[in-house]
């Protein structure tokens, strides 16, 4: 691999992952986190990050914009696939009835998964559109803001 290269992904990254800490998501990066955060009670939703280009682009801003919405789930979380990978896997162990999909978003509830939005649910379709299936999640399962 050339090094313009390398240097090109290490921004994508960069970007990626400051898009959803400024989104207000927390980043997971061990095996030890996810324990941490997700055996806490409540509803967590968590994002699956990754550089893929078009789905990446329809998920990042999908779980932004979501946010404006007057439920929320306890806490909001992210992984990055293929970079934070113990992590991700880790995640992925807690979630066995879906197969393994980035970027994609799952929800849990103390714990337990509840549901998954996966890739091809992501991949083009309307930001909008996932933006309204994880708004849905929120009203079910999200607290008052």
């Amino acid at each position: 691999m050339n090094m313009d290269f390398n240097l090109y992904m290490n921004d994508v990254v960069t970007q990626a992952r400051s898009e959803m800490r400024e989104s207000g998501y927390t980043e997971l990066t061990t095996p030890e986190m996810v324990d941490e955060y997700l055996n806490k009670e409540g509803t967590s939703l968590v994002m699956v990050n990754s550089v893929c280009g078009c789905a990446g682009g329809i998920a990042r801003p999908a779980a932004k914009h979501a946010l404006n919405y007057d439920k929320l789930p306890t806490q909001l979380l992210t992984v990055f696939a293929g970079q934070d990978k113990e992590a991700t896997e880790h995640v992925r162990e807690k979630a066995t009835d879906f197969l393994p999909s980035s970027p994609s978003f799952a929800l849990f509830k103390d714990g337990k998964i509840v549901d998954m939005i996966e890739r091809h649910e992501i991949e083009g379709h309307e930001t909008m559109s996932v933006i309204t299936n994880l708004q849905a999640w929120f009203e079910e399962h999200g607290q008052e803001v």
